[in-house]
């Protein structure tokens, strides 16, 4: 009986397949059995088409074949199991051996990639045909394709970030971050691109960060329980001089936000770092922001992210420490003074 799900297609070929033992045209090659040594602890329970394909696989591979008959062997044998490493490289070097035409191969890996869309190897496969052919003309749509289906693939992402990176392809790719983002406002990864593009183009330069912070900061005023906008805002406010605390239209987004009710532990963790960058400050008002720090640390711990309660009362405990430490040490400081 046939398995659920199998397709009629699926079916014909099962029913019309000859395995290699019995195919004259094989007839001159010794299949190798798999080793697992004298005693096997688990030995796993291969199909007989698994056994017969990969025991001439290991045949072909020891005698260094490479011929068309060998290229079609891989396939099958990739059809079992695609994330086979020597697989794939020995189907490459077959292919660079007989200068195959690399475009039916890209289609062929398009058709692995949709069954199989978080494989590694498969993946890593079509990078290196693209590299070989020279040409990425096919790679931003496929990938978009793949990704239209799930929009967090990280091997689709990395592949199209390599893709971009190395063909110089950046032009269009912000308004396509744009599109994700108002599909998804929390899709991390599209948040990531949007990242990596503007890294990788016009850079944070200050006129780049103003245009960024207005642009995440209304993402954030959209939906202020989003850590992936919150994420972006502190990376782009790595790249100003001012810190946290000195942006004035950050600062005055989170308290307009919190003048409002809004008790986000996003915002409320953003409104600690503030505090915590003003207490670093030579010239911040130390004991001011201890008492808003610890106040809405003890909110954080125990209403809006009891999950991370000990966490929060570390900090507390931590910037208290800190300030009153600082305090004793420029006490005793005075006092040396005094005393000399």
């Amino acid at each position: 009986m046939a398995e659920a799900g199998s397709s009629s297609e699926e079916l014909c070929d099962e029913t019309n397949w000859v395995f290699y033992k019995y195919r004259v045209e094989w007839k001159d090659v010794t299949p190798v059995p798999q080793d697992d040594g004298p005693y096997p602890i688990v030995a796993i329970a291969y199909s007989e088409k698994f056994q017969d394909i990969y025991d001439y696989f290991r045949a072909v591979l020891k005698s260094c074949e490479k011929s068309e008959r060998a290229l079609q062997l891989t396939k099958d044998a990739l059809d079992l199991n695609p994330a086979n490493y020597t697989v794939w490289q020995y189907r490459r070097e077959i292919l660079k051996h007989l200068n195959k035409d690399l475009i039916p191969e890209l289609h062929y890996v398009k058709e692995v990639i949709e069954d199989n869309p978080k494989n590694y190897q498969v993946w890593h496969h079509r990078r290196v045909i693209v590299e070989w052919l020279q040409d990425p003309s096919y790679e931003l749509s496929f990938t978009k394709t793949v990704l239209s289906q799930d929009s967090k693939n990280y091997h689709a992402w990395q592949h199209r970030q390599w893709v971009i990176r190395t063909f110089k392809l950046f032009e269009n790719e912000l308004q396509y971050v744009d599109h994700l983002l108002e599909d998804d406002i929390r899709n991390n990864s599209a948040w990531n691109q949007r990242y990596f593009v503007i890294n990788n183009t016009t850079g944070f330069k200050p006129d780049v960060v103003e245009q960024e912070l207005a642009f995440t900061l209304e993402k954030i005023k959209k939906v202020t329980n989003n850590e992936s906008a919150w994420n972006y805002l502190r990376g782009v406010l790595l790249h100003h001089s001012g810190g946290l605390s000195q942006v004035q239209n950050v600062r005055k987004v989170c308290e307009e936000l919190y003048s409002s009710g809004n008790r986000s532990p996003l915002l409320l963790a953003f409104l600690v770092d503030i505090c915590e960058e003003n207490i670093e400050r030579a010239d911040g008002d130390k004991a001011d922001s201890l008492h808003q720090a610890v106040q809405l640390c003890d909110m954080l711990a125990n209403e809006y992210d009891t999950i991370r309660r000990e966490y929060w009362n570390y900090i507390a405990r931590s910037l208290t420490q800190r300030v009153n430490g600082s305090e004793e040490e420029a006490s005793g400081s005075t006092k040396t003074d005094l005393n000399c």
